[in-house]
Parts: C-alpha cells; structure tokens; sequence
C-alpha cells in the first residue's frame, strides 16, 4: 500500500492539466511542463482531482506509483509558484555576478567562469555572495544549482567555496590543532 501514490493531486486554481495517452501536459501561469510517464500507471483526472493508479502488487509497479505521482505534483506546483536554490559563496575574493543571461563566478582560477542560463532556469544574484536559481522545472533546478556548486565545492578546514544555504559543512581541524 504506497502512502505516498494514494493521495490524490487536487488541481490549483488557474493550472491547467491535459492528459493525452501517458504524456501529461500542465500549463500555469509560470510556465508549461510536460513530461512522458511510465505506460503501467494509470492516471484519472476528474474535477480537478488527480489519482494515480497501479495495476497490480509487482515490484515496478509499486516503485512507479509514488514516483508517478510525487511527479506530477511537483510539475503542478512548479508552474503555480517556482523552485528556488539558494547557494552561498565563502572564501577572500570569491564573487558572482550576471552579465545579461550570463553568471560570471571568480572563484580562485586564473580565469572567471561564465555559465549560460539553461531553458527556463533564471540566475539571480542580489549581493556578490549570493546566488539564487530559480525554475519551474524541480528537477532542472536542482541539476543547474549543483552545477554551479561543483565549480568550487566547500573545503572542509577553512570552508571556502560554495555551499548551499540550509547545507553545513562539517568543519576539520588543522594539523596543528592537538
């Protein structure tokens, strides 16, 4: 019995869900999103309710029913209000900027990084050591935001580099610390 798989979806005002086959289209006022899912799953949209059923107890099955449905949600909630990432840069001269649709990060190289702003991913930078990445797609989000963290993740004796907001680094100590 998957918790997760048996809530239904409930439909917010002004998103809009179109099924046609397994290819599922949801329309909001932030954005459109689709996606193809997995044929052994069905899916029943009926007044603005989603329920996401299973055919029977196999082991794919059971697997694909939450993931189906944890799926949709999140396309639902993404177009109704965006996914956000917030990372932070520590480290003596270590700086973000946007040129354009362009993130320009100076994080220790000989050489500034430039990164190009994906389909539908947008970069904020409100303060030199701060960056937001910002999307209607989760999963695009999450990829773009570690992207941009693995150009200089954070070192764990003096903390330098970039770290997400909520992550903690768990700090080493030095040789010298008996």
């Amino acid at each position: 019995m998957s918790r997760v798989g048996n809530k239904p979806i409930t439909v917010p005002e002004g998103v809009e869900v179109k099924l046609d086959g397994h290819k599922i289209t949801v329309k909001g006022p932030k954005g459109t999103l689709e996606k193809d899912l997995h044929s052994n799953i069905s899916i029943k949209i009926e007044n603005g309710i989603i329920t996401v059923t299973r055919p029977d107890d196999e082991p794919l099955n059971r697997s694909l029913h939450g993931l189906t449905r944890t799926l949709i949600n999140n396309m639902i909630q993404g177009v109704s209000k965006e996914y956000t990432k917030e990372l932070e840069i520590n480290g003596v001269g270590y700086r973000a900027a946007k040129q354009g649709k362009t993130l320009v990060l100076t994080l220790g190289y000989s050489h500034p990084i430039n990164m190009e702003e994906p389909e539908g991913i947008t970069y904020e930078v409100p303060n030199p050591n701060s960056i937001i990445v910002r999307g209607v797609d989760k999963e695009l989000v999450g990829q773009m935001a570690a992207e941009v963290r693995k150009q200089r993740p954070p070192e764990v004796y003096r903390g330098k580099g970039i770290k997400y907001v909520d992550e903690h680094i768990r700090r080493k100590e030095g040789k010298t610390g008996k």
